[in-house]
């Protein structure tokens, strides 16, 4: 029984205010108390969860897959030069070309085009695992493509409203544990310091401690969508566009400000 009556206008706000608490939690990480680090985090775990269930909406009602795929790229492209000064550090494999969330996008509405167009199924799966590779170059990794794909391909609308955001906590929460549970078994060894350098993650303990709490975002996007009443509510077209780039721009000013990172475009 659904408790609350959300519009797809209400979902999108809470999309974009969790994904500004978690991108404020990984720029300021170093200043910080964990208190708040840990509820600001996992606030993020909503932005996806929820984002991607529009994603295939937009999908599904466009009239032109050309234009929605190419406003991702250019104002991917936009907030691409503020990335590297809020989020670079993110990256999975230091010093490489790390692109923002945008691209996943675009990169999870060309696998749900492939879906649809590809009906040998053996060859769709291999293309879905080169677009999984090609996403470790990008925010959320392989939760980009996957996530989108859940929501389109299940079939039973209780379920494709509240599976895609139980798998991604499950997966994001693993993570997490595993890689506490792998810091913790190198640090009974090695300093601090060493561990988190040669562990390859660029941001320091608060962070990692922070991670398994994105799960419970996730769990939380999942009820939320389950409540959604599949409304319009008011015109939010543009809201997530230009929400992405502008609050980037903001928090890597006050970041520089601060001095929490150096100017870096694009690339970091």
């Amino acid at each position: 029984m659904k408790f609350l009556s959300l519009d797809a206008y209400a979902l999108k706000w809470i999309a974009v205010i969790g994904m500004i608490a978690n991108h404020v939690a990984i720029a300021w990480h170093t200043i910080l108390p964990l208190w708040l680090l840990l509820p600001l985090y996992a606030a993020g775990g909503l932005t996806y969860v929820i984002m991607a269930y529009f994603i295939v909406e937009g999908y599904r009602y466009t009239s032109n897959f050309k234009k929605y795929i190419s406003r991702l790229l250019i104002f991917g492209l936009i907030a691409q030069a503020f990335h590297p000064m809020v989020l670079g550090s993110t990256a999975m494999i230091p010093g490489t070309i790390f692109l923002n969330i945008l691209f996943n996008i675009a990169l999870a509405l060309v696998v749900l085009l492939l879906y649809d167009k590809i009906k040998i199924r053996f060859l769709f799966w291999l293309l879905f695992i080169v677009a999984c590779v090609i996403s470790f170059f990008m925010d959320l990794f392989f939760m980009g493509p996957l996530l989108p794909l859940l929501y389109y391909a299940i079939k039973k609308e209780s379920k494709r409203r509240t599976l895609p955001g139980i798998i991604a906590g499950l997966v994001w929460g693993i993570f997490g544990l595993f890689t506490l549970m792998g810091m913790a078994a190198m640090m009974a060894k090695y300093p601090v310091e060493y561990v988190l350098e040669n562990m390859g993650v660029g941001f320091g303990m608060e962070m990692v401690y922070a991670m398994p709490t994105f799960a419970i975002g996730c769990f939380l996007g999942a009820v939320l969508i389950r409540n959604y009443n599949g409304e319009r509510g008011k015109p939010a077209k543009w809201l997530f566009y230009v929400a992405y780039p502008v609050h980037l721009a903001v928090i890597a000013a006050i970041s520089l400000g601060l001095g929490l990172t150096t100017f870096s475009l694009f690339i970091g």
